[in-house]
């Protein structure tokens, strides 16, 4: 007998169970983008022991007959592929046929069923891939799913899974990013003593973001929305000798983004916050995360990440979505064009907002290792995550201040929430606030440097891409207002206190000045006239052998920018010339700061990265110094200065330029209102 032999349709599926069936919100997955390609509106998913116990979704969509029924729990066995070609243009979230028969190798699944056009359903029992029954029942439209025991036969894979709280976690930040990318269908989430998730369906993405998260996060974000023609990006096309007498250049389609993208002062410590959608798929890309880091390229610290809500639309056939078993990557096919436009898309939004930081609100506003977009799945009401984080700030319910300190990360610090104060163990089902209402989303679409879809007329039109502004978001506090400012004086010689109609402003004259220089120098670097300064004599300073390294690769960088060096010596550099402001002891910790790269960043840094890197280093070196008094006469050209820049919100580091103390803040705090 010969060595290789085919493996049996257990253990194939058990294998591809591997692939697709990690946990128990890859189950949910499976079975949520189901239901979602088969129309339903209304999908409620039951959750019990974190999904261990039990996985159960129900939903109203077009169901299936008994022949179907049967046949789903085959090995590829689907009904949104037909041939070959339609790999090339999928536009479902499911495709591959391996979702159920992998699921039912690894639990006790149940099936209930029913077509609207066929008078009874059919009921199926499955227990480790073997089919136990098959019945005849009465049943509503719809289908329901119940899934239990997962991974009762691969008690390995079993143990691997985490505690009950972290799975369940899962499973709710996965049905959040669902409810998200389709507003207009209902949501539940239940588990057997509460519900997490409770989302109808509303009309758009910002009023389910509203819905979910609240008038707080919703405050912090600005709406985008942008549109291009593929054709622009110059589509390839067969050459002349092999095309058809008849041949005519299909449709290029359009590509379209639309979303959120968090106000500079909401940042985060990692990238769990970033949800982009591709076509309704929620998807985990470099290529996108790299765009969202080059727009909020030194508006916020290179350490810190926002929170981005983003939909992208285009044609099915210009992404893969085949590429992987979970189909969390995707592959683009115009992958240059796609960058740009994502991040020249949220950078215009950025400059068009302006975003104001309120003076109170950034007294507690630090980046967070916590995401920020996720439902509280706590069985303690008040605190932020399940999972205790000694580096995270925890909320107590009652003022938002306590801290953990480390070696205090399973028990309470003084401050936070009190065992006494802890809900009552209870059975009963925890009640669910009421929605907040929908939100006026009126007027049209703004543009943000691309082709931007005309409003709708009266006849209809589509409000995912002109209805983007709400009268909550226009009135928020913007930048805008700078150039009215009345300079009152300085503080400890280091801020710019001023006024205007708004309120008190308090200003950074170093990160402020820091701003004007930067964009200063970009705009001169681009058209060759950065001012400079010959030297009498050269300055003379030493660096290590591996500066010396970085020096050769960026010299012309730095000449473009207005330093003028050349090695003198085995580890000596010569400075000719500089740029204007930049002198002494300021420009050798400048060059030291410009060397000092580790090689890690220095390759994967590109010619723009550099650049803006370089120019930052300049002007941060040149700026006003803190404890500097100034003249009346330059305080006002700072802010004059401050008021033209593209981005007054922050310092090409991104620490926070100017701080609002509005005047309804004041007149609270004085309880006039």
């Amino acid at each position: 007998m010969g060595r290789i032999h085919v493996l049996s349709d257990q253990v194939a599926n058990q294998i591809a169970a591997g692939e697709v069936v990690e946990r128990p919100a890859s189950v949910v997955k499976e079975l949520l983008e189901n239901s979602l390609d088969a129309g339903a509106t209304r999908i409620r998913i039951e959750v019990e022991a974190g999904g261990r116990k039990l996985i159960r979704i129900v939903d109203n969509g077009h169901g299936m007959g008994r022949d179907d029924a049967l046949l789903c729990f085959e090995r590829h066995a689907t009904s949104k592929l037909r041939s070959s070609d339609d790999l090339l243009k999928i536009a479902t979230l499911g495709f591959r046929g391996e979702a159920l028969p992998s699921i039912a190798s690894v639990s006790r699944l149940s099936l209930q069923t029913r077509a609207a056009d066929d008078e009874v359903g059919t009921a199926i029992e499955i227990a480790g891939g073997k089919m136990l029954s098959v019945e005849d029942a009465g049943l509503p439209p719809g289908t329901t799913i119940a899934v239990r025991d997962l991974f009762f036969n691969t008690p390995a894979r079993r143990k691997f899974l985490r505690s009950e709280q972290t799975e369940l976690g899962h499973v709710a930040a996965l049905v959040t990013n669902y409810a998200l990318a389709h507003p207009n269908k209902h949501f539940e989430l239940h588990t057997s003593t509460q519900t997490l998730i409770s989302a109808p369906a509303v009309t758009d993405a910002g009023e389910r973001l509203y819905q979910l998260f609240g008038g707080e996060t919703y405050r912090h974000m600005i709406p985008v929305a942008a549109e291009m023609d593929y054709a622009r990006s110059g589509l390839p096309e067969p050459p002349p000798w092999k095309r058809e007498a008849d041949y005519e250049a299909p449709p290029a389609g359009f590509l379209r983004l639309s979303g959120f993208i968090s106000k500079p002062e909401l940042q985060k410590l990692n990238r769990n916050s970033i949800y982009v959608f591709v076509n309704g798929r929620l998807i985990r890309d470099r290529l996108m995360l790299h765009a969202l880091s080059e727009a909020y390229r030194n508006i916020i610290p290179p350490t810190s990440f926002p929170v981005v809500l983003l939909f992208l639309e285009m044609p099915p056939e210009e992404v893969d979505v085949n590429v992987h078993p979970a189909k969390t990557e995707v592959r683009f096919r115009q992958t240059a064009f796609l960058h740009d436009f994502v991040r020249d898309t949220v950078r215009t939004g950025l400059m068009r907002a302006r975003p104001a930081a309120n003076f109170v609100a950034a007294l507690s506003n630090a980046p967070t290792a916590g995401a920020s977009l996720m439902v509280d799945v706590s069985p303690i009401s008040g605190l932020d995550s399940a999972v205790f984080d000694p580096r995270e700030r925890v909320e107590d319910g009652r003022d938002g201040t306590a801290v953990l300190e480390p070696g205090q990360a399973m028990g309470f610090s003084e401050g936070a929430l009190d065992p006494s104060e802890a809900e009552a163990f209870s059975l009963a089902e925890r009640l669910v606030p009421p929605s907040p209402g929908r939100l006026g989303f009126e007027g049209a679409g703004i543009a943000v440097g691309y082709d931007i879809p005309s409003a709708p007329s009266a006849e209809g039109g589509n409000p995912a891409w002109s209805n983007v502004w709400s009268a909550d978001q226009q009135q928020q506090p913007t930048l805008n207002g700078l150039a009215t400012l009345r300079p009152l004086g300085q503080l400890r010689d280091s801020f710019i206190l001023a006024t205007n109609e708004e309120g008190l402003w308090i200003v950074d004259q170093h990160v402020a000045h820091e701003r004007v220089l930067f964009e200063k120098i970009l705009r001169e670097r681009e058209i060759e006239k950065v001012q400079r300064q010959r030297l009498l004599m050269p300055v003379l300073v030493e660096l290590q052998p591996a500066q010396l390294v970085t020096f050769a690769e960026i010299a012309e960088e730095l000449a473009r920018n207005g330093i003028e060096a050349e090695p003198f010596g085995p580890r000596t550099l010569a400075v000719k010339a500089t740029p204007v402001g930049l002198d002494g002891r300021e420009l050798e910790r400048t060059l030291e700061e410009v060397l000092a790269v580790t090689e890690r960043t220095a390759q994967a840094e590109n010619e723009e990265a550099r650049r803006t890197r370089i120019a930052a280093s300049i002007a941060c070196h040149a700026a006003i110094k803190i404890n500097t008094p100034l003249e009346p006469s330059k305080i006002d050209w700072l802010l004059r200065e401050l008021g033209k820049t593209e981005h007054p919100t922050s310092c090409p580091h991104g620490r926070p330029i100017a701080l609002r103390y509005s005047l309804k803040d004041i007149q609270r705090a004085f309880q006039r209102i």
